[in-house]
């Protein structure tokens, strides 16, 4: 689907717009919008607006790092969108020139929906111009990532505050699970900082320092991302340690267990198999009381190491 909004000179609107008509004089400006465009409707960047081929190009090959591409008066952006059911990065491409935006993506966004709500019923910021759709555009697509960051931050407080005292195999898994989350959080979101940080710190858009303190708002906002992704990946980091700490005391403890009774039961396997070796001349066989005084002296020697382990702090 294609659909354009055009704005005049006197600030109002242009209806029912087409292609052929974006170039009239009384046009200020303009937002151009492909949603999930036909071959038809995608062949119209070559043949209409003449985009370069390089970036015409990038549009169809999914999925690329958010970057910013200058060509001659052309800026091309490649930003991503966030499906929050799976947290996989969506392709959103920008085209800015003097007095146009437009933009590419192969899928309906929520986001471009309610930018192009906003810009095309509030009167009021149709004098900002395209640069300023640019932002509401951008600004939605970064929204969109806080809920899922915080909904990972939630999941690991909940964790660390309740059966972080209590690891288990499973709730590994679901750290594991959240590691591998903040992962793609983290691919989609660094990359885009970085760009903003290009965005904010060139002057190679006409018109972008009169706005520049929205666009640093935005990245503001990815720094914070950032740095909750940061915290949350350390977060899990040490759980997973502690896990691995709560595991490692566990397996010495059990092994210091067995190690003492083994020892206790040693000297009474080394007697038991003395007296067990059937040899016809040994004397204690023909003691009456052998077998009671055997079972005494096995008795005591066991009760002492025990006693002895005890008071050695073996079994704390």
């Amino acid at each position: 689907m294609l659909r354009i909004f055009a704005v005049a000179r006197d600030f109002t609107t242009i209806p029912d717009v087409s292609l052929e008509q974006l170039n009239r004089p009384d046009i200020l400006w303009y937002w151009v919008d492909y949603n999930a465009p036909t071959e038809e409707e995608a062949s119209s960047l070559e043949h209409h607006f003449h985009f370069h081929p390089l970036a015409i190009e990038d549009c169809f090959h999914l999925l690329q790092r958010p970057k910013l591409d200058h060509y001659e008066s052309i800026h091309f952006f490649v930003l991503h969108a966030l499906d929050q059911t799976n947290l996989s990065a969506q392709e959103v491409d920008l085209f800015v020139g003097r007095n146009f935006l437009v933009t590419f993506h192969h899928r309906e966004l929520k986001e471009i929906d309610e930018a192009w709500q906003r810009i095309s019923i509030q009167s009021g910021l149709w004098e900002k111009g395209h640069l300023y759709a640019m932002y509401t555009v951008m600004d939605n697509l970064v929204d969109e990532y806080f809920p899922a960051v915080y909904q990972i931050e939630d999941q690991l407080l909940e964790i660390e505050t309740g059966g972080g005292r209590n690891m288990s195999p499973n709730l590994m898994n679901e750290v594991f699970e959240i590691r591998s989350k903040l992962l793609k959080l983290r691919k989609t979101i660094f990359p885009m900082r970085d760009l903003l940080y290009r965005v904010v710190s060139s002057d190679r858009v006409d018109g972008l320092k009169d706005q520049l303190v929205y666009f640093t708002d935005i990245y503001d906002h990815l720094l914070k991302l950032s740095e909750l992704i940061d915290a949350n990946r350390e977060m899990t980091a040490d759980l997973r340690d502690n896990y691995i700490s709560l595991s490692s005391n566990r397996m010495n403890t059990i092994m210091k267990t067995l190690t003492v009774i083994t020892t206790i039961f040693m000297p009474l396997t080394f007697i038991a198999g003395i007296y067990g070796m059937n040899f016809s001349f040994m004397p204690e066989l023909d003691w009456h009381w052998g077998y009671f005084a055997v079972l005494g002296i096995m008795f005591s020697i066991g009760f002492g190491m025990f006693a002895w382990f005890l008071k050695k702090g073996w079994f704390r």
